[in-house]
């Protein structure tokens, strides 16, 4: 059984949430488009925004190497760390009084995962 679905799942369910957020944010704010030069809606669009730009990359990356024939715990691992790092990323950048530790650390969980995963299959390709 693939460990890879679960956590598209997960991760899906994680942007529906960051979308209604975003939208519920635009509806107390009275943004239809942009960010009208509000800090709050901004953070609130690249929350969103970076999200989507990040997830479905790693994803596909993390996918590739799932149907290589990985180890299962690699897999997971791969999972929680996008998961765990997006999560991590979306709460530090929602916060107005920002701490960048959850900023930091949520780019360098998403960014092991796409570099691992990048890694591996680069290295399955020169190997075989």
């Amino acid at each position: 059984m693939h460990a890879l679905p679960m956590y598209a799942a997960l991760l899906g369910l994680l942007f529906f949430y960051l979308s209604i957020r975003t939208i519920g944010l635009r509806r107390r704010l009275q943004i239809g488009i942009g960010s009208q030069e509000s800090a709050e809606m901004l953070r609130g669009m690249r929350v969103h925004s970076n999200f989507a730009e990040y997830v479905p990359i790693t994803l596909l990356l993390i996918y590739f190497v799932e149907i290589q024939g990985a180890h299962p715990l690699l897999i997971h691992a791969l999972g929680i760390l996008l998961l765990v790092g997006r999560a991590v990323h979306a709460y530090g950048v929602s916060q107005m009084n920002e701490k960048f530790v959850f900023r930091v650390s949520g780019m360098a969980m998403t960014f092991t995962a796409l570099l691992i995963s990048s890694c591996v299959l680069l290295f399955n390709f020169l190997t075989k």
